[in-house]
């Protein structure tokens, strides 16, 4: 069988996850054709890497303007995406009209507008896209999917879901290109695009209405400034008066964020580490939301960027009972390379995770959880097995997240933003109508 081929749209931290799988655990079926970014800075670094480390010769690089070429010439089966999330849907919509199947990152794109030339782009060619939602395949989630398929709290009726991002994770979406709405959508689709996937997936249902409050309240100019906080500088590294700013990131402490932002700065005019107490900065920190599911199921859901430590709270609740999932993350991918030499025993797992289901009437008791290695809790290499591998273990769980699931967590997303705008309640489908979960078909394997 001949070997899949694959081109990368979007050369920054995010592909490395898939660069590597293509080329090194997964080359025997695999194989990687082409680079294409804005910057042909970031795509020779990643070409050395290649060379380092898995012993093969550069890729062709192409420019994002010559993304039409790069197709035409090296004929990739699949092109996967992973530039910032505002552009997903033009190399989606392109790619597919250049004949190519695609995976995107997470979110599969930021407006109704952008969801809607995608599902039209599906509609006139053909043509699959797989949405990369690695947290369904992390164990503690797939376990508590297969608790509740099993019947353990009945039929669900109430989801509480408070996601807590940390002081340096969560700064992070405050540092980069996610800071602005335009960009990312706010973290109500870049970041919460996971959980309202995971929860869609744990019920088996797509979002009806959505109400949602939400500010910046920490983060920024003027909310240091109240607080009576002031900086002289802009972002961080070179800078002597940020040395001991515990929300300072140096580009300088990691070889890979000095090759693919760093020395890249003059190219492409990106800066990876602008102070998370600046200007300008248009998404929330702070946000609530309540939504009603097609089922009739509940969700009352938090997310903070500010946290002291990094995890979730799940709770489902219904007709027989109760589930409760605990997590606390290890946050390693910002870490610096002489902290991620000392954290590698970690290997990337939860540092906290315990699911506990409640009967109704009888006796509480905790679920074993499997072992879990590699980032994001284990998922990460279920997942990638799960995409590139010719002969991938069966999935019972039906992990594989289609365009109609990536549109669903979206849309959540979405709408909570536009009932922060406007103080209303939302109908989801008043912006996008979701087709019926039971009618979409399986998302196969591009």
């Amino acid at each position: 069988m001949p070997k899949k081929r694959y081109a990368i749209v979007g050369t920054g931290s995010r592909a490395g996850m898939y660069i590597e799988a293509t080329t090194t655990t997964y080359r025997d079926d695999a194989e990687l054709v082409a680079l294409c970014d804005l910057s042909q800075v970031r795509m020779n670094w990643y070409n050395r890497q290649l060379e380092t480390f898995a012993g093969l010769p550069p890729r062709p690089t192409y420019k994002a303007d010559e993304f039409d070429r790069m197709v035409r010439e090296t004929k990739p089966d699949v092109v996967i995406v992973t530039t910032i999330d505002a552009t997903h849907h033009q190399y989606i919509v392109r790619a597919m009209e250049l004949g190519c199947d695609v995976i995107t990152e997470k979110p599969m794109t930021v407006d109704a507008e952008k969801a809607k030339t995608i599902f039209d782009a599906i509609a006139r060619t053909g043509r699959s896209l797989r949405v990369t939602f690695n947290y369904r395949y992390a164990p503690a989630y797939t376990r508590l999917r297969e608790v509740i398929m099993q019947g353990a709290v009945g039929r669900p009726l109430c989801v509480d879901f408070s996601w807590m991002l940390d002081t340096r994770h969560g700064a992070d979406y405050f540092r980069r290109w996610h800071r602005e709405k335009q960009n990312s959508g706010g973290l109500l689709v870049h970041k919460a695009t996971h959980h309202f996937d995971l929860v869609n997936w744990w019920i088996d249902s797509y979002p009806e209405s959505v109400f949602a409050l939400g500010a910046l309240q920490f983060y920024g100019k003027e909310n240091a400034e109240a607080r009576g906080e002031h900086y002289s500088y802009a972002r961080y590294t070179n800078e002597p008066d940020a040395k001991d700013d515990p929300f300072a990131l140096f580009l300088t402490d990691k070889e890979a964020f000095r090759g693919l932002y760093l020395d890249a700065e003059a190219e492409s005019g990106y800066i990876r580490d602008r102070n998370v107490f600046g200007a300008p900065i248009t998404i929330e920190d702070t946000m609530a939301v309540t939504a009603r599911y097609r089922n009739g199921v509940i969700l009352s859901y938090c997310l903070i960027a500010y946290s002291p430590w990094e995890g979730l709270r799940v709770a489902i609740t219904g007709t027989k009972g109760r589930a409760e999932l605990e997590v606390v993350e290890n946050v390693s991918h910002l870490s610096s390379d002489k902290q991620l030499a000392e954290l590698k025993a970690s290997k990337g797992a939860f540092k906290h995770v315990k699911l506990n289901v409640c009967p109704m009437f009888g006796t509480g008791y905790e679920v074993e959880l499997p072992p879990a290695e590699g980032g994001h809790g284990g998922a990460d290499p279920v997942m990638l097995e799960q995409i590139f591998s010719p002969n991938p273990p069966p999935d019972p769980f039906n992990r594989a997240a289609s365009h109609i699931d990536g549109a669903a967590s979206i849309m959540l997303g979405i709408s909570a933003n536009e009932s922060i705008r406007t103080g209303q309640l939302i109908r989801v489908d008043d912006l996008f109508a979701l087709p019926s979960p039971e009618k979409q078909a399986s998302p196969g394997r591009p």
